[in-house]
């Protein structure tokens, strides 16, 4: 699923853009060995390097993981081994809510364990589904303000203010928020051996 910018979103399509393609090409990969590999249509995978699409999570979640980079580096090239801050504000926004709620990357390590740190928002009656990650995927999720209900595999978590969940992340899984006022929770995902499918062979062509 590709859903179309505003203005605001170009600049990050640009940059995921740009890093989808230099990630390809050290690969010596065409358009057609990425989307094979990534289980996505050549189509996304131009418009994703062309910048003209803003990439469901899912879509970027299955290109990083065939590059073998980790979503984390699509968002920005990995950095020597100092501390980086993200201030308030600058991190990726990847998903954006139909009413206002926002799906933030604002910190993540490089592969090949990678891990995530998100700040989602959630307007009232909102809800994101997300597809199964990769096997050994683990999520920890804290909600800092309102309800959030998480059904994960089929199962149904409700959490309040202060509630924290802890989830294999290689099922399909949702977060919604059922309530009349807005929610916010913090989640951090770890992707163990990003990649290592990956660095023997290119997918057949």
């Amino acid at each position: 699923m590709m859903h179309y910018m505003d203005e605001g979103a170009e600049s990050l399509a640009r940059a995921i853009g740009a890093r989808v393609r230099q990630e390809r090409n050290a690969r010596g990969w065409t358009l057609d060995q990425l989307a094979k590999s990534a289980g996505v249509s050549r189509r996304m995978v131009v418009n994703v390097e062309q910048g003209l699409v803003n990439p469901s999570v899912g879509s970027l979640l299955r290109l990083s993981d065939a590059l073998g980079v980790g979503l984390p580096s699509l968002v920005e090239p990995p950095v020597s081994k100092v501390a980086k801050v993200t201030r308030s504000e600058d991190g990726a926004v990847l998903w954006t809510g139909a009413a206002g709620g926002r799906g933030v990357l604002v910190a993540g390590t490089e592969p090949p364990d990678v891990v995530e740190l998100w700040d989602w928002t959630l307007a009232p009656s909102e809800h994101h589904v997300s597809e199964a990650h990769a096997a050994g995927t683990r999520e920890l999720l804290q909600v800092q303000r309102g309800t959030v209900t998480v059904e994960v595999d089929g199962h149904v978590h409700v959490l309040e203010a202060g509630d924290a969940l802890t989830f294999f992340g290689d099922a399909e899984h949702s977060y919604s928020n059922p309530s009349h006022a807005p929610a916010r929770f913090s989640l951090a995902v770890y992707e163990p051996g990003v990649g290592h499918a990956h660095r023997t062979q290119a997918p057949d062509a």
